[in-house]
This record gives structure tokens, C-alpha cells and sequence, in this order.
């Protein structure tokens, strides 16, 4: 069978970016060069910020957003993937611009906990108040059972701070112990398993780091991707 073509829709951030690829590259089972995927990167960083947008202060991402996907699309991506949670607020308007399939990050996310934390009632969420507000994982959880917990404002505005003043800016181990305070935060509401609900806080939050398991996204993406390259999966419904 030959082997898809990854696109991904960047640039929200770039450090993120990166680390999908990398993540891309360690997943796939290749002992030489020719043996790994192809990937098409379109790192956009002029894509309006989304949680500004959401809130109505700024914006809208859509049109370059929309203008990037069909970057990939012409360049020859057989699907796409998306390293910004707070992006799929417009995932539906993005998949239908193409005509090519996308990957649900947020719907993949849900299936993983629905699979392997099958007893989880309720997960804390660590993502932008553009997440937040737009409540984008409680429709994919709820039908699992499994209620959304959402931080207080002042650790929501903490998580914020840590994103953009700290883990955006590359400040990364100031940054980690602001999300660590958070994920403790939400873990003291009762939260079964913490997820990274902005990529930028699965560059700092890792299993271990807290008492409750860490739901990483972006390594559910990275996986799921590679497996569809190869052929191993079939496109997952959303």
C-alpha cells in the first residue's frame, strides 16, 4: 500500500510545529532515511491568534487559515493535521475547505481516554481561555461520560500567563511551574486525568509531574497520523 502524505497546518506556534515533526519522526518504525514519511509543513505564524478571535478581540484566523490548508492540499498532502487545539473551533469550516480529509485532534483525544481510563468520570482541562469559553471537548467527552473540569479564574488567568508570557516566549522551565500549579489546581476539583488542552503545555506537562495520569494530544495526534501514513489505520470518524 503507498504511503499518505502528512500535512501540517503550523505556525500556532512554531515551537509546536516543530515538535509534531520531531514527535512524527520518533513514532515512525524507520532504520533509514527513505524508510520515514513524507511530511509537508506549512508554518504560518501570521495566522491571527484564536483565543483573541474567539473572545471577539481580534481577528479572525479562518481566511489564512483556510489559505494555509489549501497550501497543503495543493502541495500534496494526502491529509491534515492540526497542532493548535484552540485552531479547532473552526475545525468544521477548515475540513470543508478541502477536499481532502483532517484529523480531529480534540475527538482523537477523547477516544484515547474513553479507551484506556475507562473508570475517568471527570477530566481537568489545561488549554487557552479560547478553549475554554468555546467548550470544545465537552461535546467529544460527555458522550463517554466523562465531565469536563475547568479551572477558577485566577488559575486560568495563571495558565495564560504561563502560555504566553513564559512557554511562547521559550521561557520554558518558568513556564512549567505555573502549568504544574494548575494541574494540581484541577486535580484538587476531582479531575481523573489532566489534559493538555493547549499543545504548548504538553511541551512542559508530562506523566509523572502531577499525581493524576497527563493526556497528551499532540502525542495522540503524532501516533494516529502515523499509523494512517502506513496505512495501519484507517482516517478516524469525528
Amino acid at each position: 500500500m503507498k504511503e499518505k502524505v502528512i500535512g501540517i497546518l503550523g505556525g500556532m506556534g512554531p515551537e509546536v510545529t516543530a515538535d509534531l515533526f520531531i514527535r512524527i519522526i520518533r513514532e515512525t518504525p524507520a532504520k533509514k532515511d527513505q524508510e520515514h514519511l513524507r511530511v509537508i509543513v506549512d508554518n504560518n505564524p501570521k495566522i491571527p491568534d484564536r483565543t483573541a478571535a474567539i473572545l471577539g478581540e481580534g481577528p479572525s484566523p479562518l481566511p489564512e487559515m483556510i489559505k494555509t490548508t489549501k497550501n497543503l492540499e495543493k502541495a500534496g498532502a494526502d491529509f491534515i493535521i492540526m497542532p493548535c487545539i484552540t485552531a479547532h473551533h473552526y475545525y468544521e469550516e477548515l475540513k470543508r475547505s478541502v477536499k481532502i480529509p483532517m484529523l480531529n485532534m480534540v475527538e482523537l483525544t477523547a477516544q484515547y481516554i474513553s479507551k484506556n481510563f475507562p473508570k475517568a468520570k471527570k477530566a481537568g482541562l489545561l488549554g487557552t481561555t479560547g478553549t475554554v469559553k468555546s467548550k470544545l471537548f465537552d461535546k467529544s467527552l460527555n458522550k463517554f461520560g466523562v465531565e469536563m473540569v475547568y479551572p477558577s479564574k485566577a488559575f486560568q488567568k495563571m495558565i495564560m500567563e504561563a502560555l504566553y508570557d513564559y512557554i511562547k516566549a521559550g521561557k520554558i522551565v518558568e513556564g512549567k511551574k505555573f502549568v504544574v500549579d494548575a494541574a494540581n489546581h484541577l486535580i484538587g476539583l476531582d479531575a481523573d486525568v489532566i489534559i493538555c488542552g493547549c499543545t504548548e503545555t504538553s511541551l512542559v506537562l508530562k506523566n509523572g509531574d502531577v499525581t493524576k495520569p497527563v493526556v497528551d494530544p499532540m502525542q495522540i495526534l503524532a501516533q494516529t497520523a502515523v499509523k494512517v501514513a502506513l496505512g495501519k489505520m484507517p482516517i478516524p470518524k469525528d
